[in-house]
């Protein structure tokens, strides 16, 4: 599947690799803006909605080797063979997959929040119950939408994140094939070792990479990683504290 894209080119001879910005479950290509902006005058930079969600199209199938196959398939269809990856939450489990599935093309790899690793615990059932209510009820209004959110959610933040993606009187990604694929967005199928160096950065207030089988989850399987901390962060850590996020990115790019 070739997915709905921004791309900005760098087509000068000093360009640095291209990057590919991928973002989590329930956004869109504009999620992690806020970062690709500070490499447009160095790098072609493509952000990339991923099946199901934004503008690219809706399918039954979805899992990480499928996910990550549409993001190879996306990159054959522009002439881009190298690129750098770097993807949030869910979408950090789509560029560790282009690890196993194109290592050899992925030059760098930034994971945001998010282990190679299977969870078991689901974070995402109240903001179902919100979707398919929005859903239900069948109206044009976002204010209608907003107010239905919030008789399920309680953090604004959250709701207006989700709201980016309610357009005419719909949600853009397709709640049923997220709901129905929930089990397997949780779930990761360990890879062999990548041998390149990756660099993880974590919320240091996220749970996402706190335990102690998080860590032995990526040094297993990229065992040259770097994990760095951003602290008195949550999981939106590129949302809550970009400057320190992008000093990170960038000592690792460059």
């Amino acid at each position: 599947m070739i997915l709905n894209h921004q791309i900005h080119l760098k087509e000068v001879a000093t360009a640095k690799n291209t990057l590919v910005f991928i973002h989590g479950l329930f956004g869109s290509l504009t999620n992690l803006g806020m970062l690709a902006r500070a490499y447009y005058d160095f790098h072609s930079v493509i952000q990339i909605d991923v099946r199901n969600h934004g503008h690219s199209a809706h399918a039954t199938e979805m899992n990480y080797a499928v996910m990550a196959a549409d993001i190879l398939e996306t990159l054959d269809s522009l002439n881009i063979q190298k690129f750098s990856a770097i993807g949030h939450s869910m979408g950090g489990k789509i560029a560790m997959q282009l690890a196993s599935q194109a290592g050899q093309r992925l030059e760098q790899l930034i994971v945001l929040d998010m282990a190679p690793f299977a969870y078991q615990e689901s974070h995402h059932e109240q903001i179902f119950k919100a979707l398919f209510a929005v859903k239900n009820a069948q109206i044009e209004s976002r204010q209608q939408a907003t107010q239905i959110m919030r008789e399920y959610l309680h953090e604004e933040m959250v709701i207006q994140f989700l709201m980016k993606s309610f357009n005419k009187g719909q949600w853009l990604f397709n709640v049923d094939a997220l709901f129905h694929h929930y089990s397997e967005i949780l779930n990761w199928k360990t890879i062999q070792p990548w041998p390149k160096e990756a660099l993880f950065i974590r919320g240091g207030k996220s749970a996402y990479i706190s335990k102690d089988e998080h860590f032995a989850a990526i040094q297993q399987q990229f065992p040259h990683a770097k994990i760095a901390v951003i602290e008195d962060a949550g999981h939106w850590l590129h949302a809550e504290k970009t400057q320190q996020v992008l000093d990170e990115m960038n000592q690792y790019l460059n």
